[in-house]
């Protein structure tokens, strides 16, 4: 393989073996159940609403299902209505789900040949510095969101939504009461944590190869 070509190809791999860190990361995020299950008491979500916990966990189950399942066309909750504008709100995200699922399944065999092209080849070592530049990027969005999460959640929608539909209004659509806006900062941190956790892992690989190689 010739040196542009190698350069080439280090490059796209590297770009697919973040693509699917991050879609990774992300994937776990919203499916990690247990952290709505512990913010139903934490952040006390059954003062706003009159179904018990049981109840309060069939129906998110019912929207996970949604989102998650390409199959299921119309968002139906048990004790909840949906509105136009709701549904509409649900429909994007549950493309950006499905889209997000796409990016992994289309990545994650490409990066698994990368990193068996580099062990194979003693280069485990050229990890360091990509993972290192890596892991300031989330520190600093990290940050951004402590100082101000109501503009860094609104930033997040406006990136991601061309509409104003994520702006749910209680009286047609009392299931934002309980999706509190801190459980989706909860969120966000996780996934900063297991990206984070993720970077940090593939940088300490790299140094100690490239300790092993010196």
């Amino acid at each position: 393989m010739g040196k542009r070509k190698g350069l080439v190809f280090e490059y796209l791999g590297f770009f697919c073996l973040f693509l699917t860190i991050i879609s990774l990361c992300i994937a776990i995020t919203i499916n990690f159940r247990p952290l709505y299950i512990f913010d139903i008491d934490y952040l006390t979500i059954l003062d706003y609403t009159t179904i018990g916990k049981k109840e309060l966990i069939a129906n998110f189950d019912q929207l996970m299902q949604y989102l998650n399942n390409p199959f299921i066309s119309t968002l139906k909750l048990s004790d909840f209505p949906v509105s136009e504008s709701g549904a509409l709100h649900f429909y994007e995200v549950k493309r950006l789900f499905l889209l997000n699922y796409g990016v992994l399944l289309v990545t994650i065999v490409p990066s698994g040949f990368f990193l068996r092209y580099l062990k194979k080849n003693g280069w485990l070592w050229r990890l360091m510095n990509p993972f290192r530049i890596g892991l300031i990027l989330p520190l600093i969005l990290l940050f951004l969101m402590f100082i101000g999460f109501d503009q860094f959640f609104v930033q997040f929608h406006s990136i991601f939504f061309n509409n104003d539909a994520w702006l749910f209004n209680p009286a047609t659509d009392p299931i934002i009461n309980v999706l509190p806006e801190t459980f989706f900062m909860h969120c966000f941190i996780l996934f900063f944590i297991l990206l984070e956790g993720i970077l940090l892992t593939g940088y300490l690989i790299g140094r100690n190869a490239l300790k092993k190689n010196k």
